[in-house]
């Protein structure tokens, strides 16, 4: 008897859960009608609830990992894209009135899919931000206006459009949109010469937790710092980012050689991790490990790739005299416009070199996949036996299964002091360890969680060989392992890790823009509730 009653209880409590979802939903689009009631774009054409035919779709488009795209998470109540910036102070409103949370999504590529869903089972709405994707390049100031829903592959066409001899210093994946990217750093080929993304960011259009826009001069220098590398979502909503442009030459290089075991790989790699920072920083110069196998023998290959600001006879003269054991060769090198090598760098074998660069704005065009990624920094390199212990550790797993990528430091980025950006993770790192655990749609679910448990105790194995106290991680990378929580003891778990002494300063800014911490999910930057706290 007993036991019917507290099923009775647990039923009628999800069911009156469910009604009192629904009712708040319902009211808050009555709130959202009444408060936009701008004729010549109505609201209405921007909201979808479960109900709606399209929701689904809209909610599918921008799900980059497919890990969350039919996972138990919670999915928002109502999805919003809005075409204009009063639509998003509606929603604001109406949230805050309802006690609704908002999610804010600019390209889906988060790895812990909480752009678009929950952990928690707590009702909210996400703002797709897909919309605001213009670009306006000014090629005589060298600068460009780039909406937050702009995906990297957009940006960097428009900016092609426009001259032969400017690029960005943005990621790799060209279906990455910038409100996220430029928001937690964002990094890429461009790294050593220029810096991060955030670190070429010179205003912005962003909208507080009140609805105010505001830009650089308005949101004073606390405020802009954060949104640099801060996660900008923790403070408010990004609408555009004026970013400043860089010289490129009308002629890179590329190249990709891969190394396997056999091939002398594994003393390769340990050389490498003395010679990369240490390159001319026109030179990038990473790596990517995956296991293969070749001739029915499984192996790793660790793949070099870069990219060069220049032609190839100087990268073969600058590769002789820093690294003539990889063995380059001219046939190795390819030249081509700056725009072209986004091609090859924009989202692993998805694009081909002889493609048209209008596949650039393809958002559909590279594979998605099932992931979980994890991040390190290296300061002293790791000797030939710990890479040894990498490489048993991948022959327990399928290949492919696991894929590491190296991406490494000097120039520019140790220049730039900690402190700068919310980004602290400058000078005295050699490189950026990604650690990607990979599986496709046919694994079973228990096989899903070996590769998890695999991935977390490779994780686990690093730790002796990578940076400590804090152990430090890539924001941009947001890894729930390492703890969630919205108190200011349980954020410093995991933001120490994320922005070292940074972090503080954060959360400083965050109890001053937005005291109610009404921008906030399960890895968000706290505020501080007392001054014992402080």
């Amino acid at each position: 008897m007993k036991s019917y009653s507290l099923l009775l209880f647990v039923l009628l409590s999800s069911l009156y859960c469910a009604i009192s979802s629904a009712l708040t939903s319902e009211a808050f689009i009555q709130c959202l009608n009444v408060q936009y009631s701008e004729d010549s774009t109505p609201i209405s054409q921007v909201i979808y609830t479960q109900e709606n035919s399209s929701y689904n779709s809209v909610l599918a488009f921008s799900i980059q990992n497919l890990r969350f795209a039919s996972s138990s998470r919670t999915k928002p109540a109502v999805i919003v894209t809005p075409v204009l910036e009063s639509q998003i102070q509606a929603v604001l409103y109406c949230a805050k009135k309802h006690n609704i949370q908002i999610r804010i999504r600019s390209g889906g590529h988060d790895f812990e899919g909480l752009s678009y869903s929950t952990v928690s089972p707590i009702e909210f709405v996400m703002i797709d931000m897909i919309n605001f994707r213009s670009v306006d390049v000014d090629a005589a100031s060298g600068t460009a206006w780039v909406g937050s829903g702009t995906s990297l592959g957009e940006l960097y066409y428009r900016i092609a459009e426009k001259s032969s001899t400017y690029g960005f210093p943005g990621g790799f994946w060209a279906t990455v949109c910038t409100g996220g990217l430029l928001g937690g750093g964002g990094y890429g080929t461009l790294k050593r010469k220029y810096g991060l993304a955030a670190d070429n960011v010179i205003d912005a259009r962003f909208m507080d937790v009140n609805g105010r826009i505001l830009d650089k001069e308005s949101m004073g220098e606390d405020l802009f710092w954060a949104i640099r590398g801060g996660i900008a979502s923790n403070f408010g909503i990004v609408i555009a980012w004026k970013v400043k442009l860089v010289a490129v030459p009308k002629i890179v290089t590329v190249f990709a050689v891969r190394r396997t075991l056999e091939q002398n790989g594994t003393a390769l790699l340990h050389k490498w991790q003395t010679v990369a920072p240490k390159l001319d920083r026109d030179l990038y110069l990473r790596t990517s490990i995956t296991a293969v196998t070749q001739d029915g023998i499984r192996t790793v290959q660790i793949s070099f790739e870069a990219l060069f600001l220049g032609g190839a006879d100087r990268l073969l003269l600058l590769m002789k005299e820093s690294f003539p054991e990889l063995g380059l060769v001219t046939e190795d090198c390819m030249e081509m416009p700056w725009i072209k090598s986004a091609l090859f760098f924009a989202g692993g074998s998805a694009f081909t070199l002889g493609e048209s660069i209008e596949v650039l704005l393809n958002r559909s065009a590279i594979p998605r996949q099932y992931l979980k990624g994890k991040s390190d920094y290296v300061k002293v390199p790791i000797p030939v036996e710990g890479l040894e212990g990498i490489w048993e550790r991948y022959f327990q797993v399928d290949d492919g299964a696991i894929v590491i990528d190296m991406s490494p430091y000097g120039g520019k980025m140790y220049e730039i002091s900690e402190s700068a950006l919310p980004y602290p993770h400058r000078a005295g790192n050699l490189y950026l360890m990604f650690i990607g655990i990979m599986w496709d749609a046919n694994t079973t679910v228990e096989e899903q969680n070996r590769h998890l448990e695999f991935g977390r105790s490779l994780y686990s194995y690093l730790g002796s060989y990578v940076s400590k106290n804090p152990r430090g991680a890539y924001a941009n990378y947001v890894d729930l392992d390492l703890g969630v929580g919205t108190s200011y003891k349980e954020a410093s778990k995991w933001g120490t890790k994320y922005f070292k002494d940074n972090f503080k300063r954060l959360v400083q800014v965050k109890t001053a823009v937005d005291p109610n911490n009404f921008f906030r999910h399960e890895q968000s930057i706290p505020t501080f509730l007392k001054i014992s706290d402080m």
